[in-house]
């Protein structure tokens, strides 16, 4: 780690958690913070449901919500953005605080409950990203909706044009019942429904689908036959948790989704079962608890074909990934893959 993200963490680890966010992006935004630019190689270069990456490490949902700081974190290495969370209606998400540290668990605990500007201000905001970015966006429902299956599809119009890919997150364990759309008629009826919206776009995208580490085996295949039936593009795997398992922080108590290091081992076993149900016919975006290229090659010999991160930038900064990314490069190449496709699965 670089001395200027050094200083910059220690000074941002002594304000309050979402503070601490909002001033990262703005550091982002002014030229603060250095930033390598693409990162890639011909073992890194990735084909992910039709979409071209220089490498496979994105972006996780969560850090830019509103798309406030796409031009910078087009410039921090990653192959690729994932942004939002956004419903149809902007709304304030949950009551302050509402995102907790725990430092001894190198993880994070949230509750925001969806706060974003909408779908208005996010499609505004998308109109001017930069064109040499694979940017997706985390579609999802206002709290008080009559009818959360459509708002899914109604952000995914009213953005859509401007995206390279989107995802249906019905996986967040801080909008209440939320979770439920996960159920196999509930999921089958509102993946149909988002993409058809897809479908009628003047460029219809890739939609992919985050899924909650929190599940049975049953309700797993349940999602990887869903998934296989309406023809979805891709699964994430996985959200935050409500297990709370062995934690050492003070913050342990609070509710919310906790995500990070703790995470780890239960999203990459969902993934590994999701691989084996999907016969690897479906692309898979392993998630949680990534902090170095060994997580992120763990990820990809578990059965993803992608990977994202965010916790891990709270310890690690921005600079942490490029280093992901140049290790990953070095563990495809000590074990003789010529290219990331060539690895997945591989771990068995």
């Amino acid at each position: 780690m670089g001395w200027l993200d050094r200083a910059g963490l220690a000074v941002l680890r002594r304000i309050d958690p979402e503070t601490a966010h909002a001033l990262a992006l703005r550091a982002l935004n002014l030229g603060l913070v250095p930033l390598p630019g693409a990162i890639t190689s011909p073992r890194l270069a990735t084909r992910l449901a039709g979409l071209d990456l220089p490498n496979p490490v994105g972006l996780a949902a969560g850090m830019d919500k509103n798309g406030v700081a796409l031009a910078p974190l087009a410039r921090a290495g990653f192959g690729f953005l994932e942004i939002g969370a956004t419903t149809p209606r902007a709304q304030p998400g949950n009551p302050r605080p509402r995102l907790f540290r725990l430092p001894e668990d190198r993880a994070v605990i949230n509750r925001f409950g969806f706060n974003n500007e909408g779908m208005e201000a996010m499609a505004r905001r998308l109109e001017h990203r930069p064109g040499d970015a694979a940017i997706g966006l985390n579609l999802g429902a206002n709290k008080d909706s009559a009818d959360r299956a459509a708002d899914f599809a109604t952000v995914l119009e009213t953005c859509g044009p401007h995206l390279d890919f989107a995802t249906v997150n019905v996986s967040s364990p801080n909008t209440e019942n939320l979770r439920e759309l996960q159920g196999r008629k509930a999921l089958e009826a509102l993946l149909r429904g988002v993409l058809a919206a897809r479908d009628g776009l003047a460029r219809p995208v890739p939609v992919f689908v985050k899924i909650a580490p929190d599940l049975t085996e049953g309700e797993i295949a349940d999602i990887a036959a869903v998934a296989a039936g309406v023809g979805i593009d891709g699964i994430i795997a996985t959200n935050t948790t409500l297990d709370r398992t062995a934690l050492r922080s003070g913050n342990a108590a609070e509710t919310g989704g906790l995500s990070g290091a703790p995470l780890f081992a239960r999203s990459t076993a969902v993934l590994a079962r999701l691989h084996a149900e999907t016969a690897g016919a479906i692309p898979l975006i392993g998630v949680g608890g990534i902090s170095s290229g060994a997580d992120a090659y763990a990820k990809i010999r578990a059965g993803a074909s992608a990977v994202q991160l965010y916790t891990a930038l709270v310890y690690g900064g921005i600079g942490l990934v490029a280093r992901i990314v140049r290790d990953l490069d070095l563990l495809l190449m000590r074990d003789g893959h010529a290219n990331v496709a060539e690895a997945v699965g591989t771990g068995g």
